[in-house]
């Protein structure tokens, strides 16, 4: 919260600049703002709009996923859809305040620790930066100064990925090592715990980059996955986090994502919000309304590898295939029910099902960011606190560094994917390593892993972390990217069609799947409809795999369907070794020459699968 008001105040003061080669003005000058430590932490507000708004992040994984289906398909993956033309974040700005300010910091009237806490907290946000950068485009031009309109360097080349990361890395730990804000009570503002946390999170990324993609670079994987374990380990014994528990296990996990203020127990930093000054984000708008946003559901396939409670997969069950939702949903991981809508789940005092005839056009209606009250489902009133860096992560980056490096140990599985699990009510296997290969998840999405631990690491990391933003950029750096392509967008198990069918199990009709009018008004005589009307949605489907409707497909086993979206556009989705990169806009090659497109993008290519 006090990030949002320091950022509203310093709105009037500092005025980031557009080009690498403006300076950024002030309405006080220079001297007054480096001369002393209020001046420094005046400006240091202005690095905060780097950051994204809770808009932002709850919306920033919701297109490019494999497990969550959309209204359209995302252009980048979508065939013949994106080019260098269409594509963006080749942006400097931020970039140039924050060189301004560590290049200037330096006056002698401000102690020299105090000096580089705040040097610490740009080069943080200068890593934030060109960690963005390296994601999606590589290879990028360094640039550690503010730059004059005759510098060379504004028409340099790009400079190699391992310069660039080890140059982010070195940021990183001038950042850990001399930031003293330790403490937080807003949960809002980046601390040394960050920026270890953060330090963290690009190590793991690099690392398992390097290794899945085969990169010979300087830096080993290795070194980088090391970084990770080491970073995170001093997280889990200096920070004084831990998992929030609060609230039980059918409780706390999705406390840290509807609580209006950081639970900060657990979290490290989050995106605030605030009603009093209008600041306020959509994500009951967007995961509720039929109309407005992605109207994204989760795919059956991602539901499926929800463990039971006792430990094994749900896979394994008995007739699993033809479970119907309420059954389904009975048993599971207690994450599950703080993830999507399933029988039993109520807003203000009200039995509140998946929103069948509306949004729910798969029957997984996700949850995690929205509060049970419905003032936001129709305007963007959200308040509640989304979290950018917590605890579970540091968890998560530490034991699947460690099962990379091959040194994952039974009291650190415990310590890590054993406490996540059992925070969310999970009683087996949290003491010791898996040692047998769970088929399903292999089969349906990591054919090439044969590692039972690394498999149920990446289990784990796809559910503590859904919808948070890591799954494209996991995905990306385990070079799986092919799930996007290959998953068709399967939802629940219907056992009849035109029929109405009781979802919760409570003796009531809650929908009716129709394939003609005929079957609704039949399925409508079965019951009372003038009793059910207002309460039994009615939708309509097709039993033809090239309509363009709702689709129903037949099981595999027993006598139901599953519902089926946009598979009929399934040879539309590509995914080539080209798409692990993004091609650099087109017009930034026209004004820098020297910068060279990213392999496969040359001459305008499109992402054609090739």
């Amino acid at each position: 919260m006090k990030k949002i008001i320091y950022l509203l105040f310093v709105t009037g003061l500092i005025l980031n600049a557009c080009n690498l080669d403006e300076d950024p003005t002030t309405s006080v000058g220079k001297e007054a703002i480096f001369r002393s430590e209020k001046g420094l932490k005046t400006y240091s507000w202005s690095f905060y709009d780097a950051l994204p708004s809770g808009t932002d992040l709850h919306y920033q994984e919701s297109d490019k996923v494999d497990f969550l289906a959309t209204n359209s398909l995302n252009v980048f993956i979508r065939k013949n859809a994106y080019s260098e033309t269409n594509s963006g974040g080749w942006d400097w700005e931020n970039l140039r305040n924050i060189n301004y300010f560590i290049v200037n910091c330096t006056h002698e009237d401000v102690n020299e620790a105090v000096r580089n806490h705040y040097i610490g907290l740009a080069r943080f946000f200068r890593a934030y930066f060109y960690y963005q950068k390296v994601r999606t485009f590589g290879d990028v031009p360094w640039i550690d100064k503010p730059l004059d309109v005759v510098d060379e360097e504004l028409y340099a080349p790009r400079d190699s990925r391992e310069l660039v990361m080890e140059n982010i890395y070195k940021d990183l730990q001038f950042a850990c090592e001399n930031m003293t804000q330790t403490s937080d009570p807003t949960g809002s503002l980046v601390t040394k715990w960050v920026a270890y946390a953060f330090a963290s999170r690009v190590a793991l990324f690099e690392g398992t980059f390097r290794k899945y993609h085969g990169l010979n670079l300087t830096t080993s994987a290795d070194t980088w996955l090391e970084r990770a374990v080491s970073n995170a380990q001093y997280l889990m014994e200096n920070s004084g986090k831990r998992l929030y528990t609060g609230a039980g296990a059918n409780g706390s996990y999705r406390a840290i994502f509807t609580s209006n203020n950081p639970v900060t127990e657990e979290v490290y930093m989050a995106i605030c919000s605030s009603n009093t000054l209008s600041v306020t984000h959509d994500a009951n708008w967007k995961w509720t309304s039929a109309t407005y946003g992605s109207r994204g559901n989760m795919i059956r396939q991602y539901i499926n590898t929800y463990l039971q409670i006792d430990g094994t997969p749900y896979t394994s069950r008995e007739n699993w295939e033809t479970e119907t939702f309420y059954e389904e949903c009975q048993n599971r991981d207690a994450r599950l029910a703080q993830t999507i809508r399933v029988p039993g789940y109520t807003r203000e005092g009200k039995i509140a099902l998946p929103d069948y005839g509306g949004y729910a056009r798969l029957g997984y209606q996700p949850l995690k960011f929205c509060v049970d009250g419905t003032e936001g489902d129709t305007q963007s009133k959200n308040v509640n606190a989304l979290p950018l860096f917590r605890y579970a992560e540091v968890l998560l980056n530490y034991a699947e560094a460690k099962a990379e490096l091959g040194s994952l140990t039974d009291n650190e599985w415990a310590r890590t994917i054993g406490a996540l699990r059992a925070r969310a009510g999970i009683t087996g296997g949290i003491n010791q390593k898996p040692t047998t290969v769970d088929t399903y998840l292999q089969s349906v999405f990591f054919q090439s892993v044969s590692d039972p631990v690394i498999l149920e690491i990446r289990r784990e990391r796809g559910i503590e972390l859904a919808l948070e933003g890591f799954r494209f950029d996991d995905l990306r750096r385990w070079k799986c990217g092919e799930i996007m392509r290959d998953l068709s967008w399967y939802g629940i198990y219907i056992p009849e069609i035109n029929k109405a069918l009781d979802m919760d199990n409570n003796g009531t009709p809650d929908v009716i799947y129709y394939t003609s009018e005929e079957g609704l008004e039949n399925a409508r005589n079965e019951i009372d409809w003038d009793k059910y009307s207002n309460s039994c949605a009615v939708v309509a489907v097709s039993t033809d795999p090239a309509s363009s409707n709702l689709q129903v497909h037949k099981a595999e086993k027993g006598n139901g369907y599953y519902l089926a979206w946009d598979t009929q556009n399934d040879n539309t989705r590509v995914w080539s070794n080209k798409q692990y990169l993004y091609p650099i806009p087109s017009l930034v090659m026209v004004k820098n020459p020297n910068i060279k497109q990213n392999t496969g993008w040359e001459d305008g290519a499109s992402n054609d699968g090739n």
